[in-house]
């Protein structure tokens, strides 16, 4: 079938529409009508650092309603609300047991370009466009396997729910299914976008006593002290080293660093009580650490975090119950784009105008 896309033809460039073929769902999977996909950060990367091939659609927090479903698909119907997640293979030993976040071929299917096939459903003219994340969510429709779709309440309107599928849910998953924050402890939130207001959000709902927000932006640390943030710290203007270790009497005990800055990172780690843990969420950078003295020394715990540890069938459903009870606001990071409107979008991502910015695509 034809359908309109965003194609990323070569590295760096904006973002072109064009009307391409997309080949009809093969066994176990699903043609989804993408009514709206979340901006992510790894889009951007994605398009000007080349980390899949080009040309391709990229996009990867699609949500839509299923138009068409494949030989052997059982848990998915024509009709359904879905959002696309990560692609994975769930077969490998990290997928059976719950991590699919690390599966052994994680990148592979999401960042090389094909399908689970080793084949491509996009093309232009005849020549192959790559896939993305399993879904190319920058079109009109797109085909995924079903194992990478989850089916969501149609109560909810379903615009809204394509950043589940990829950042929100990374950081929420990380307070959530990761780090686990005791009831009463204390946490520190470096960055204070999409990702790391949604740990604030995870880690008020878990009974957090104290809950810093860090970030150099005080727009975001207002907003963050609405999404349940107890203090909020201007690291442009503060010593937050200082200011975390008075508020928390001698550190926190966790920590979620966004940002992916090296001064951050090591921030994170040095404001940390003894046996402290901060989860690294931000795509950082080679850096230098302080072994002995940053970790060793004191016991603390650095541990790398992707998609925020989830299974996306059961963490996606349980953030839309947290939704619908008024317990997980994440509407209030989002501003509806038109699709036309996809390379403003990406500025305003990259400026910081707009935490989440959200494309509308058939509405």
């Amino acid at each position: 079938m034809k359908i309109k896309a965003a194609v990323t033809e070569g590295q760096g460039q904006d973002f072109n529409f064009e009307e391409v073929e997309l080949a009809s769902p093969k066994a176990n999977e699903v043609l989804v009508d993408i009514v709206a996909t979340g901006v992510c950060h790894t889009d951007a990367v994605a398009r000007d650092e080349a980390i899949a091939p080009l040309p391709a659609v990229l996009g990867h927090e699609g949500s839509g309603i299923v138009e068409e479903v494949g030989e052997g698909v059982t848990r998915l119907e024509k009709g359904d609300h879905v959002v696309i997640s990560f692609a994975h293979c769930g077969e490998c030993d990290h997928c059976l047991t719950g991590h699919p976040t690390v599966c052994e071929t994680f990148n592979e299917l999401n960042f090389g370009g094909m399908n689970d096939d080793s084949t491509h459903r996009l093309s232009k003219d005849g020549q192959p466009l790559s896939t993305f994340f399993g879904q190319s969510s920058f079109g009109s429709y797109a085909v995924a396997h079903e194992r990478n779709v989850v089916k969501v309440d149609q109560d909810v309107d379903i615009a809204l729910l394509g950043p589940l599928g990829c950042g929100i849910q990374t950081g929420a998953g990380t307070v959530l299914n990761r780090i686990k924050p005791e009831f009463g402890s204390t946490i520190a939130i470096y960055g204070a976008g999409a990702v790391g207001l949604s740990a604030i959000m995870a880690a008020k709902i878990v009974g957090c006593k104290t809950i810093i927000a860090v970030d150099v932006h005080d727009s975001r640390l207002e907003l963050a002290k609405e999404l349940g943030a107890t203090h909020t710290l201007n690291g442009s203007k503060v010593d937050v080293l200082e200011e975390i270790k008075e508020l928390t009497n001698g550190g926190s005990t966790y920590a979620v660093e966004t940002t992916g800055v090296p001064d951050v990172v090591r921030q994170s780690l040095q404001a940390l009580r003894p046996l402290g843990i901060s989860a690294i969420v931000g795509v950082t950078p080679e850096m230098d650490i302080d072994v002995h003295n940053d970790l060793m020394a004191e016991g603390k715990t650095m541990v790398g975090v992707i998609e925020g540890d989830s299974v996306p069938n059961v963490f996606i459903p349980d953030l839309v119950d947290y939704y619908k009870a008024g317990q997980f606001p994440f509407d209030k990071l989002v501003k509806f784009y038109d699709f036309e409107e996809i390379n403003q979008a990406f500025e305003d991502s990259k400026n910081g105008e707009t935490i989440k910015p959200v494309l509308k695509i058939n509405q």
